[in-house]
């Protein structure tokens, strides 16, 4: 029992020990583990105070770096919004300084218009008075009065129109003159159609003189039957064996030379078989004229037309202009019409056709009143031929406008056709008269010294006096001789004028 006393004692000692050294120990880990947390703390505290600093450091030194850049940036945005408000203040003095420049000239402009307007009034008035003045002493009606004024401004504003003539001719040739030219030239090499001159008689051979007495007849009465006939003169004369048929219309000299030779043929000369004889050669000759008239369409490519015209065509052989037959001189400008046609792409086809027929009017005009290019245009109009034919025929001579580009190459292939060297003849008298006109004309202006017509009258040549007409009045001149001339000359194809102006000056070393 004391044992277990004592051990009980012990066992409660040693707790006790045993509680007190664990109290202790506790007691001094917590001492340890509050001084480890302070120290923790202090260091902990120590590096907070630290980072603190770093990071005010940190901010202090980006704060700075904004600053300097908001300063810099601040200062360049300062600079140019000053060197902007300079400019702006340097732009609105100039605009200033314009506003009052344009308020000047303005008021200066209105002071010169308002002196301008009242110059303008003092002039009309003075116009007006020189009008009445002009009326008053001239006694001169008023259209009378205005020709003269016209003509008047017309010689003072003679070298600013002669100018703007030469300024204008200037330009026109230079445009026209190189493509004009060569469709003409190239049209003109491509084509070639010989002339023949008509003449007023036919000869017809007699197998012998024997004949002519039965051609006469008793007492004249067969030379008078066939000469009423066929409306021609037979001439018996010396001359051995030939028999003179003379009249100016082919178409009779063709019949009476026909039938002449079918009677001589058959000997049988009397009134009734030369009645016969005629007729049958008249017949002939129809025939013949259609049968021209066709192959001229054959030969030209044009495939159809109406009989009435082809008939009116062939009769075209047996009529000349100016000694040129008229059928040859009809197919060249349909030649010439269509190859001009075809070098500025045109319908060659109707060129040549409009060509063909633009002298029709010259087979009916010795039976018919009126100009042959109208009557030519009537004639195809009535047998329905396109507009554009029919204005060809009627403008050809500029009887009424040209209204197409067809129309315009038949007008030149006329000219081309009837103004080429060879083309045409004119009696001799005409020729010498016309060319007296022309020159006559040319020695009427001022300043013409003297004046030639060369080349058969196709250019005038005109010297003037140089100390009366200078360089600048040439044209002027040129341009009012070719007025002239066109409205008082009538001639085939164009007259060419050339106005010369030379100055010589002579002196003799002694």
């Amino acid at each position: 029992m004391e044992i277990i006393i004592g051990i009980l004692i012990g066992l409660v000692v040693g707790a006790t020990g045993l509680y007190f050294f664990y109290q202790n120990l506790t007691q001094k880990r917590k001492k340890n583990a509050q001084e480890s947390a302070e120290q923790i703390i202090a260091i902990a505290k120590e590096e907070a105070q630290r980072v603190k600093k770093e990071m005010v450091l940190q901010a202090k030194d980006e704060s700075y770096k904004i600053k300097s850049q908001y300063d810099q940036d601040n200062n360049e945005k300062q600079k140019q919004l000053q060197k902007k408000e300079s400019y702006l203040q340097k732009r609105e003095l100039d605009i200033d300084r314009k506003i009052e420049n344009i308020d000047k000239k303005q008021k200066s402009l209105n002071q010169k218009e308002s002196e301008l307007q009242k110059s303008q009034n003092q002039i009309q008035e003075k116009i007006d008075l020189q009008d009445k003045e002009l009326y008053r002493i001239s006694q001169l009606s008023e259209e009378e009065a205005k020709k003269e004024l016209f003509s008047k401004m017309e010689e003072e504003y003679k070298y600013e129109i002669a100018t703007r003539l030469k300024a204008s001719e200037d330009n026109f040739k230079e445009i026209a003159d190189q493509t004009a030219r060569k469709i003409v030239t190239t049209s003109i090499q491509r084509i070639c159609v010989d002339q023949t001159s008509e003449t007023t008689i036919s000869v017809v051979p007699l197998p012998s003189d024997d004949i002519k007495g039965k051609i006469i007849g008793r007492e004249g009465r067969n030379i008078r039957i066939f000469e009423s006939l066929t409306g021609v003169d037979l001439l018996i004369d010396d001359t051995p064996e030939v028999v003179t048929i003379s009249s100016y219309e082919p178409i009779k000299r063709e019949i009476g030379k026909l039938a002449l030779e079918k009677l001589i043929l058959d000997g049988r000369i009397h009134p009734a078989r030369i009645e016969e004889l005629v007729e049958a050669a008249k017949k002939e000759i129809d025939s013949l004229i259609f049968q021209e008239g066709e192959d001229t369409l054959l030969e030209l490519g044009i495939r159809t037309m109406n009989p009435e015209l082809i008939k009116l065509l062939g009769r075209l052989k047996y009529r000349s202009s100016f000694s040129q037959n008229v059928l040859n001189h009809s197919k060249e400008v349909a030649l010439l019409s269509g190859a001009m046609a075809s070098e500025i792409r045109e319908n060659v086809s109707r060129a040549k056709r409009a060509g063909l027929l633009h002298d029709i009017g010259k087979a009916v005009d010795k039976e018919m009143e009126g100009s042959h290019a109208i009557l030519g245009a009537e004639i195809l109009k009535k047998y329905g031929e396109s507009n554009e034919v029919v204005n060809a025929a009627a403008s050809h001579h500029g009887d009424v406008p040209a209204n197409c580009v067809i129309s315009g190459l038949v007008q030149a292939a006329d000219a081309i056709s009837a103004s080429r060297p060879g083309a045409r003849k004119e009696d001799v008298e005409a020729y010498i008269r016309r060319i007296e006109t022309l020159e006559d004309i040319c020695n009427k202006f001022d300043g013409v010294d003297k004046s030639y017509a060369v080349q058969a009258g196709r250019e005038l040549r005109i010297i003037v006096k140089p100390n009366e007409v200078d360089d600048i009045l040439l044209t002027k001149l040129s341009y009012d001789i070719v007025k002239r001339v066109e409205n008082e000359v009538e001639y085939p194809g164009q007259i060419k004028v050339t106005v010369i102006r030379e100055t010589r000056s002579v002196a003799y070393a002694k």
